[in-house]
């Protein structure tokens, strides 16, 4: 029970807090790491067979170290101080969520959008996506927006609660420390295809099962209000697999669904254009409200998750008790 509770502590602070500036925080300090290590594999590496292995070892270390550290000291705190090693782990499972953040990104997307100023929304939308967004319209703003919100609604709350719930505070700053890996050297091109394939792939599969939680938890939300359930459904089933993600089209096309929209279609990276698989219906124009239901949708998901989770644990309290 103890794990439910520090989970449930996390989420609250997370809600009240976030992630300020000023605030420590593990992420950080991982993205510091991996630099460090990427400089080191490419200094010995001689050639792409060495950077394969160098990414391998790269995805084994960063996330087992990460756990190791967090697991003894963890440990260390709660044979000195029993609160201690509580409010430390409370904090270390609220910094590998982002809620609140996440939630604040997109409303500083949507705030510019709605007063007119897009060259604002546009700068502020480039802060949460990798496309080049100097030339999207409002639409093509909006799309970016609420597909970082789809898509990050797995990597920054569902995946670390799954896993917090799992294995508590080193499992949930193991699952943020592949995370952040992938995001740092997860890519396919050039520079990074021999380096951070282990790392992504790896990704992919800690991701698997949130991801699809997420769609089902997306449905579930949509009950209450006037969401359509039965269209969130059909379209994830029928469009999330269509991404060239094992993962992120099933937010994605979720997301979709419920909103009414459309999402994919043509993209820019680094200055060359994409086509994405189109996920959803265009049943309505995307506008800027869609990118504030997408975070009252965010919100239910998480309230959801965190419910799910606590009501798992006590099944499995009271069953192990009998």
């Amino acid at each position: 029970m103890q794990n439910a509770f520090v989970v449930l502590s996390a989420f609250v602070f997370d809600f009240l807090v976030g992630d300020p500036s000023w605030l420590p925080h593990p992420v950080r300090f991982l993205g510091r790491v991996i630099w460090f290590f990427e400089r080191l594999i490419r200094r010995l590496a001689g050639g792409p067979a060495a950077l394969w292995v160098g990414g391998v070892f790269l995805s084994i270390v960063v996330p087992v170290g990460t756990y190791m550290a967090a697991d003894a000291g963890l440990d260390l705190l709660y044979r000195w101080h029993r609160e201690a090693g509580f409010l430390a782990e409370v904090y270390l499972v609220a910094m590998s969520i982002a809620v609140k953040g996440l939630s604040a990104a997109a409303e500083a997307v949507r705030r510019p959008l709605v007063a007119g100023n897009l060259a604002a929304a546009r700068e502020q939308v480039a802060a949460i996506v990798g496309r080049d967004t100097t030339q999207l319209d409002a639409g093509g703003v909006v799309r970016a927006a609420v597909e970082s919100v789809a898509e990050n609604s797995v990597d920054a709350v569902v995946a670390p609660l799954f896993y917090a719930f799992a294995g508590g505070a080193p499992l949930a700053l193991a699952y943020r420390a592949v995370n952040t890996l992938d995001s740092m050297v997860g890519y396919r091109d050039q520079q990074y295809r021999h380096l951070g394939w282990a790392s992504a792939r790896l990704d992919d599969l800690l991701n698997f099962i949130p991801a699809r939680l997420t769609g089902l938890l997306i449905t579930l939300a949509a009950f209450p209000g006037r969401g359509d359930w039965r269209r969130v459904w059909r379209v994830m089933r029928r469009d999330g697999r269509k991404h060239p993600s094992p993962n992120s089209g099933i937010p994605e096309a979720a997301m979709a669904g419920f909103l009414g929209v459309q999402l994919g279609g043509l993209i820019q990276y680094k200055g060359v254009l994409s086509s994405r698989p189109l996920l959803g219906e265009p049943l309505v124009p995307l506008r800027p409200e869609h990118i504030a239901c997408a975070v009252r949708m965010l919100n239910g998901v998480a309230m959801l998750a965190v419910g799910t989770g606590i009501g798992l644990r006590l099944l499995i309290s009271y069953l192990t008790a009998r």
